[in-house]
């Protein structure tokens, strides 16, 4: 197996995981760890494009998602509490 291989691996654990965990809301994942499944969507999309492929980002985001993302936002996204948009903007503000 070469590291491309690995990668991949890696990457297609991580994917089956989150689906794992769909009680698992992206802006818990922004604020914990500064990236969620939106942010993989986007980064398949640019990495896509690098390589010369074509994806655009609702594609990506089903392949991250696993469905299409308003499916997935109808059945499993909550509304984000006061107190998890309060901390994401608190972290957005130190970024700036």
């Amino acid at each position: 197996m070469n590291n491309t291989e690995l990668d991949a691996a890696v990457l297609q654990r991580l994917l089956n995981h989150l689906d794992s965990r769909k009680d698992v809301q992206n802006i818990e994942l922004m604020n914990l760890a500064g990236f969620c499944r939106n942010c993989l969507a986007k980064w398949t999309e640019q990495e896509a494009e690098k390589l010369g492929l074509e994806i655009d980002y609702e594609a990506a985001r089903e392949k991250v998602y696993g469905m299409p993302y308003s499916e997935w936002k109808e059945k499993h996204q909550k509304e984000a509490t006061a107190e998890q948009l309060a901390q994401f903007q608190k972290i957005q503000e130190a970024k700036s």
